[in-house]
């Protein structure tokens, strides 16, 4: 190397320095530290004490709530990730139909994309599903009002989760909106010309071209619901209640590691959470070839 390509090299690897050592330290390094102590007993006041498969073990075949906070979590991702999906594709087909004041429609849909998984949304959410709340406000009239908190049911507390998560589909429509709006118009009028009907222009034209984006989203949607943790901590006050209906598995994750400080335990469970993840996420990518259509395909 030149003496000039030598600085030019010292002078990127000083910027990119600061983004490695934050790496390290902050990503990596705990990365590998938390596998290490899943494999132990570790209550973060003395040292690690070695236990071998001990924590899979009993997570695996003795912890009821593990289960249940399974079930809790893989509910709400089939549910919730589908209907996202769905409801964000429909408001961007419709925004893409060239309604005045577009700007202002995206910007009103997107904002509850950002304030969705905030402390306060999730205080609010609690007070509109509440026994006096606006929902059963809005059902007395009508004779459907509960009478009782939708979030103090085991049988409704979910359900205005993953109400509250569809409401933040504001990301999801934009990517839905550029992809659509990526979509030559040609193909429209000549289908168009062929008599094809608006139905049969969506599933074979637009479906098929936005299939990348529906990829890209399904992914993302399916991780950050995997890892939801603010929304149902908030509501149940951190108790996963009512009769842990609404135990995430990240809120029995987090009650293990700071409340009964089992932080071994816990690392058990954040890795067979990556686990759970990657697994979800490696099937997208295998059946991707079937659905997904490129530009060179």
């Amino acid at each position: 190397m030149t003496g000039r390509a030598r600085s030019e090299a010292l002078a990127a690897y000083l910027f990119l320095g600061p983004w490695f050592a934050g790496l390290i330290l902050i990503t990596v390094g705990p990365l590998f530290a938390s596998l290490v102590l899943s494999f132990t007993d570790y209550d973060m006041t003395g040292a690690p004490d070695w236990v071998g498969l001990r924590n899979y073990a009993e997570l695996l075949f003795e912890d009821p709530r593990f289960w249940q906070a399974a079930r809790v979590t893989f509910f709400y991702v089939v549910i919730s990730v589908p209907l996202v999906i769905a409801v964000s594709l429909l408001i961007a087909v419709t925004l893409d139909r060239g309604l005045s004041g577009l700007p202002i429609y995206r910007t009103m849909f997107y904002i509850p994309s950002l304030i969705g998984g905030s402390v306060t949304i999730a205080l609010l959410w609690r007070q509109v599903f509440g026994s006096e709340g606006v929902f059963n406000a809005v059902l007395e009239p009508i004779g459907l009002s509960s009478g009782g908190s939708w979030i103090g049911h085991p049988n409704s507390a979910l359900g205005t989760l993953i109400t509250l998560h569809v409401w933040s589909f504001g990301s999801t429509m934009v990517i839905f909106l550029a992809a659509l709006r990526q979509v030559p118009l040609e193909l429209y009028e000549a289908a168009q010309i062929d008599g094809t009907n608006a139905w049969q222009r969506f599933w074979k034209i637009s479906l098929p071209l936005i299939s990348p984006a529906m990829l890209f989203n399904l992914v993302l949607q399916t991780i950050s619901s995997f890892q939801a943790f603010t929304q149902a901590h908030i509501v149940s006050n951190g108790s996963g209640g009512p009769i842990d209906s609404t135990l995430f598995y990240t809120l029995y994750l987090y009650q293990k590691a700071f409340i009964e400080n089992e932080m071994g335990y816990a690392s058990a469970m954040a890795w067979l959470l990556l686990v759970a993840i990657a697994g979800f996420t490696a099937s997208l990518f295998a059946t991707s070839r079937f659905w997904v259509f490129y530009g060179d395909r």
